[in-house]
């Protein structure tokens, strides 16, 4: 198993396709996440050239078996619990996205040839970010200011991978998004988290097939000790309210997101932990940025083909249910109030709602 990438949270979003990039590279890896039968199901298509393991990263005798075995030369740590589901239930959020963290830290340290780590990160570590009071993009240097449980709890990850002896590198990502339809999360809580976001937020995108890129050159590139930016080229750089619209758009469902609020320029907690993000070294480093905005909404067209034009007509229905599954439906008011609509519906999104 010499030279072996591990792939935590190898069968999700990010997981999947960064291990798809791995294998493509001609690198030997190991992917590894909760034993499910989705998981077992995706294990099955695996490429040539990857193995599955399945593993609790919140067990440390679980995950010093896993490095034991593996020994792998890096690792790419994507295993974490999200928003929204982070909301619901943030002991395990903390449990997965902080203490496992600490616990790979430690089992990778005490190896005899200790790994290389890639750390996925967010730019919710810069908490809400007001449009009227911040004009230029974050940056790796942007002091963070996490405002809820997510980004508290990348921040803390990131102190644990910074403060060990092992060689890492932290990648914040903006907003992940992906052509294949099958690939995004469509629940009734998306739809109402998407929902409650200012529409004039903004939000930096990018396809998840250039985060696979940056994760997997971020392996072996000149890049240990950095913090970088992870998101699409210019054309990424969008609106909130411009997002969800252009992906049902391609997909033939034209006008069918009822529309939002905008957020309040006078308070600079109501907003959303997003921004644009300066992505100029990353791209130095990594040349990952392959996939623009306009490329992705055109693969989408191409994909729907004939059926964009028979989803035409279910339109005006689709827009009557999403309208009333809006956070603001019966809500007065004149602007976005994201953190009170989310907490009402998901749970307690505070920064400090755990430990």
């Amino acid at each position: 198993m010499s030279e072996t990438v591990l792939v935590t949270g190898g069968f999700g979003l990010v997981g999947s396709a960064t291990v798809k990039r791995l294998a493509a590279d001609g690198r030997r890896v190991v992917a590894t996440d909760l034993d499910t039968p989705a998981n077992r199901q995706k294990a099955a298509a695996l490429p040539d050239g990857v193995e599955a393991r399945w593993a609790d990263l919140t067990d440390r005798a679980a995950v010093e078996a896993l490095l034991a075995e593996v020994s792998p030369v890096a690792i790419v740590h994507l295993a974490a619990l999200i928003p929204p589901p982070i909301y619901r239930n943030p002991a395990l959020g903390r449990r997965v996205n902080v203490d496992a963290v600490a616990t790979l830290v430690r089992a990778a340290e005490a190896m005899p040839a200790p790994p290389r780590i890639v750390l996925a990160s967010s730019n919710a570590v810069y908490g809400s970010r007001n449009p009227h009071r911040v004009t230029g993009p974050v940056t790796a240097d942007t002091p963070p200011r996490p405002t809820e449980l997510y980004g508290g709890h990348k921040l803390e990850a990131e102190g644990h991978v910074r403060g060990s002896g092992l060689e890492w590198v932290v990648l914040r990502l903006g907003g992940v998004l992906s052509v294949d339809p099958k690939a995004l999360p469509f629940s009734a809580d998306a739809l109402y988290f998407e929902s409650a976001l200012p529409v004039d937020g903004r939000i930096h995108t990018v396809d998840v097939r250039d985060v696979a890129s940056a994760f997997a050159a971020a392996t072996t590139a000149d890049v240990v000790g950095e913090t970088l930016l992870i998101a699409g080229d210019d054309s990424h750089k969008l609106l909130q309210g411009d997002v969800g619209p252009a992906l049902a758009a391609a997909r033939g469902l034209v006008d069918v997101l009822p529309e939002g609020r905008p957020g309040d320029p006078d308070s600079d907690d109501d907003w959303f932990i997003t921004d644009w993000m300066d992505t100029a070294r990353a791209q130095e480093a990594l040349s990952f940025q392959n996939h623009s905005w306009p490329d992705m909404l055109a693969e989408m067209r191409e994909q729907a083909g004939w059926t964009r034009y028979p989803m035409r007509l279910v339109g005006p229905v689709a827009r009557l249910l999403l309208k009333r599954r809006a956070a603001y439906r019966d809500s007065p008011g004149r602007y976005a109030d994201p953190w009170a609509m989310l907490g009402a519906r998901l749970g307690d999104t505070a920064l400090d709602s755990v430990g």
